[in-house]
């Protein structure tokens, strides 16, 4: 595994070349580390295509504690991601997060049409627990890229009903891979949960 000291970010190198690259990011309160990130790009890896995890800007200052007031800049930082990741292997790009990183993901998106071609939030935080009025949605009408959401039916910062009313605000194919059970963590010991969203990923590619 390669180091991307530029984007703080840990390359899963397949074997041969790569069929493309997916580029994903982490929650709030996480990091690089997060065990699903990591999972995910090992199954990315397996499956022949270059799989990158990296660290948002805020938590490249600080190692611990959630984004405060940073959302803009960690946008940026995802867009330096991107455009390094288009510079390291021909052929689709694959974008995504867990909650904090999958949303601020899908507001670049859909700020910068065309800048990847599908689009992958996992455990999306449609609205905060508890407060299902309070809808993260008013950037969805802009998005152009293929996505699918990989989604705990038991994750308390939304719904599949929830997600799949917002998931019909995209004007591009949008498709939802629930997980049984699994709450805000996408933990399932019944589910492989990286390999049902990499099967769903690979066949929302235009």
């Amino acid at each position: 595994m390669t180091d991307l000291d530029e984007i703080a970010g840990v390359a899963h190198e397949p074997e041969g070349t790569p069929a493309g690259v997916v580029v994903l990011t982490h929650g709030a309160g996480g990091s690089r580390e997060s065990p699903l990130l990591i999972r995910i790009c090992d199954e990315w890896a397996a499956r022949g295509w270059l799989s990158i995890r990296y660290n948002l800007p805020y938590r490249r200052r600080r190692p611990k504690g959630p984004p405060s007031g940073s959302a803009g800049g960690d946008r940026a930082g995802i867009v330096d991601a991107l455009t390094l990741a288009r510079s390291l292997a021909a052929g689709p790009l694959l974008a995504g997060g867990h909650s904090y990183g999958g949303r601020q993901t899908s507001m670049v998106v859909a700020e910068n049409p065309g800048l990847v071609d599908v689009l992958t939030p996992f455990s999306y935080p449609l609205h905060p627990p508890g407060k299902p009025d309070r809808l993260r949605t008013e950037h969805f009408g802009d998005i152009t890229a293929p996505t699918v959401f990989t989604h705990g039916t038991a994750d308390p910062f939304g719904t599949i009903d929830e997600l799949r009313e917002a998931a019909a605000l995209i004007p591009a194919p949008a498709s939802i891979v629930d997980i049984t059970g699994a709450r805000h963590d996408l933990g399932s010991t019944k589910l492989d949960v990286p390999a049902l969203a990499v099967d769903a990923a690979l066949s929302a590619l235009p």
